[in-house]
C-alpha cells in the first residue's frame, strides 16, 4: 500500500483530501495542530481498513518538518504522496498587522513547505516515483493589497513548484500546485475576512470539489491545477492588464462589502 502524509489535515481541503486517500486505500500520515481533530479523523478513516498515523506538529515552529521527516526514517515510513497543505492568512494593512502572525505565515506557507519537500524529495527520486501537491492559490497571480505577506507568500509556492517540476522531469516524480480561489473551507474565517467581496454574499465550491480537482489533477502529473473557470479567466485577464489596475482590482475585491 502506498503512503500519504498530508499537512493540515485537521479541516478544510486537507481533510477531503485524507478521506480522498483513504478511499483509495492508501496509508496515513496525518499532521495539524489539533490533535483531537486529527484523532477524531483518524478514527473514523481507519474504518476504511488503512493504517494511520497522527503527527500534531506546529509547522510554523522551523523544527518541526524535520521532527516529521526524522520520524519516517525511524520508523521506515516510504512517503509516496507529499501533501502541502498547511497554510495561515491575515487580512489588514501590513502596517498594522502583527509581526508575529505575519513570521508565522511565512514559516508555514513556504519555510516548512520547502523544507519537507526538500526532505522527501530525494527518496521520491530515489525510487523513481512519487507525487507532490504544494497548496498555492488564485492569489499567486497577482499582489493582493490588505493580504500582502498571504499573496506574496502563495505566489512563492507557484514558482517554486513550477521551477521544480521542471527539473524533476524524467525522474517519476511530480510536483503540483493546486491554485484554487475563494472557496468554503474554513480559510475565510480564520483569516478574519468574512465580510470582503470576494467572499460575502458569493456560493463558493466547497473544499470536497476542490480536493477532488486537486487528486486528479495530481494523479495526472498536471503541473499547475486552477481550479474553476471564473479563477482561469480572472487569471488570464491579470496576465494581459497593466499591472496597476491588477492591483486596484485586487484591493477592491479584498475590501469589505458595504
Amino acid at each position: 500500500m502506498s503512503t500519504a502524509l498530508i499537512t493540515g489535515a485537521s479541516g478544510g481541503i486537507g481533510l477531503e483530501l485524507s478521506r480522498i486517500f483513504a478511499a483509495k486505500k492508501a496509508n496515513l500520515i496525518l499532521v495539524a495542530r489539533d490533535e483531537g481533530k486529527l484523532n477524531e479523523l483518524a478514527a473514523d478513516l481507519r474504518k476504511m481498513g488503512i493504517e494511520v498515523l497522527v503527527l500534531p506538529k506546529d509547522l510554523s515552529i522551523s523544527k518541526s518538518a524535520k521532527e516529521i521527516f526524522d520520524y519516517c526514517q525511524e520508523h521506515k515510513i516510504k512517503v509516496d504522496y507529499l501533501i502541502n497543505n498547511a497554510g495561515l492568512g491575515d487580512y489588514g494593512f501590513f502596517i498594522e498587522s502583527d509581526w508575529k502572525k505575519q513570521e508565522q505565515m511565512i514559516n508555514l506557507n513556504i519555510t516548512a513547505l520547502t523544507c519537507l519537500t526538500r526532505l522527501f524529495l530525494p527518496g521520491m527520486v530515489e525510487r523513481k516515483s512519487g507525487k507532490i501537491m504544494n497548496l498555492a492559490s488564485t492569489a499567486a497571480f497577482q499582489p493582493g493589497p490588505t493580504m500582502s505577506v498571504y499573496f506574496a507568500s502563495k505566489a512563492f509556492v507557484l514558482h517554486f513548484s513550477e521551477a521544480i517540476a521542471n527539473e524533476l522531469e524524467g525522474t517519476g516524480v511530480t510536483v503540483t500546485a493546486l491554485c484554487p480561489g475563494a472557496s468554503e473551507s474554513g480559510f475565510q474565517k480564520a483569516a478574519a475576512m468574512e465580510e470582503s467581496k470576494i467572499f460575502k454574499g458569493r456560493k463558493l465550491p466547497t473544499s470536497r470539489d476542490v480536493a477532488e480537482y486537486g487528486y486528479k489533477a495530481m494523479m495526472k502529473g498536471k503541473v499547475v491545477a486552477i481550479y474553476g473557470f471564473m479563477s482561469k479567466l480572472m487569471i488570464l485577464g491579470a496576465r494581459f492588464s497593466p499591472r496597476f489596475l491588477v492591483v486596484k482590482i485586487a484591493r477592491y475585491l479584498q475590501d469589505k462589502a458595504k
